[in-house]
């Protein structure tokens, strides 16, 4: 899942938290067999998901990397320099706060 972070293979594209959590929901609720339905919970969850990371995210003006900590992760230099800051300190607490949610989901769901 490594290539998750920097929005998406460090492009700024959306955070590599959601993606993530998309993921797990993805794994949760979707069919193991091509002749199985998938749950329609699945699609609930998600969309709980993207509203959800969106309040974590609120200050932040919007889901995308770039949006969310200001980085240009092809540049070499301000790639360094977030690791420097404390926006590496916000990245982890949406990380962390994203984590949380998707616990309490798959809790709740049983």
């Amino acid at each position: 899942m490594g290539a998750f972070g920097g929005g998406l293979g460090g492009n700024g594209e959306v955070c590599g938290a959601v993606a993530g959590a998309l993921a797990v929901m993805g794994l949760r609720f979707s069919r193991a067999r091509e002749e199985e339905k998938e749950d329609p919970k699945m699609w609930a969850y998600a969309q709980e998901v993207l509203s959800r990371f969106r309040e974590i995210v609120k200050d932040h003006g919007g889901i995308r990397c770039r949006d969310i900590v200001d980085v240009d992760w092809k540049d070499r230099e301000q790639a360094r320099a977030f690791y420097k800051s404390e926006k590496v300190l916000e990245c982890g607490r949406i990380v962390g706060d994203t984590v949380q949610m998707v616990g309490e989901l798959l809790q709740r769901a049983g």
